[in-house]
């Protein structure tokens, strides 16, 4: 069988860096355990995608990651026939090779996605646990090895791309949140290698920018952000400079809010 149509199973070898925020790493392996799909819901750069890595590694699992997107189709997910060299053949997606490999299989932003992705992961979801590949006539028959995960912001969601009732009761659900202060300090200095009292100062002035959520700002700072900027201050930029390049204008285009968010930056350094 060919390789997955734009996603590549792996095995992660080293351990990731994640820090626990409370027992999602226990909720998980239970889940995982017990064969039931994960829902991973949150804002943009909490540690969604770190803690899927980071649990992938701990159960020693190849782990394919699919960023959905507005063109993601149910095929795209299942596989097609293509051609290659004058001959058609079948090529697996992204889910099937994780089926049939007993991976975790991971779709990130997931309502991003076509509604008809929600009819093919619904039989995976349930206990019949299985995944219908119409095209060949075959079913396949999920191994317990497998994990289905998927994750959404419910911040960034309208109506229209929410996740249906149908769909969200067939998951155990992780809700996940930016790390109280002390705890992003400590990442924030592990990740970027800044010392202890720049790495507060980030966190600091990435919690101002959180204020600003709902007066302007749809988000504001990510722990990724924070851990952006402290690199480049590591590297020797000047941080209030760090803050306006790596955080500010990642959140907005507004003139108004940008100003704001220098101004905070200038505060705190």
């Amino acid at each position: 069988m060919s390789q997955a149509t734009g996603a590549t199973a792996r095995m992660i070898q080293d351990e990731p860096y994640y820090e626990a925020l409370g027992n999602e790493r226990e909720v998980f392996a239970a889940a995982y355990r017990n064969q039931l799909p994960v829902l991973l819901k949150g804002p943009t750069g909490c540690g969604k995608t770190r803690f899927v890595h980071h649990m992938a590694w701990k159960l020693q699992r190849p782990l394919i990651t699919v960023a959905c997107h507005d063109d993601l189709t149910a095929a795209d997910l299942v596989g097609r026939y293509l051609v290659k060299g004058g001959e058609t053949q079948w090529v697996d997606g992204p889910l099937a090779q994780a089926v049939r490999m007993g991976a975790i299989c991971y779709l990130d932003e997931v309502v991003e996605a076509r509604k008809d992705t929600t009819v093919v992961i619904h039989p995976l979801c349930d206990d019949r646990r299985i995944l219908p590949i119409d095209k060949l006539g075959e079913v396949l028959v999920v191994p317990p090895e497998f994990s289905l995960v998927i994750s959404y912001n419910p911040g960034y969601q309208s109506v229209l791309k929410d996740l249906k009732q149908s769909t969200r009761q067939r998951f155990v659900a992780l809700e996940f949140a930016y790390p109280e202060a002390t705890l992003e300090q400590r990442i924030v200095e592990s990740e970027s290698g800044v010392a202890p009292e720049m790495a507060a100062r980030l966190v600091k002035f990435g919690a101002h920018t959180r204020n600003l959520k709902g007066a302007g700002l749809e988000e504001g700072a990510s722990t990724r952000l924070l851990v952006n900027a402290g690199k480049l201050v590591q590297a020797g930029v000047a941080p209030a400079v760090a803050c306006d390049t790596a955080v500010a204008h990642a959140l907005t285009d507004d003139p108004e809010l940008l100003q704001t968010i220098h101004e905070l930056a200038s505060a705190v350094f």
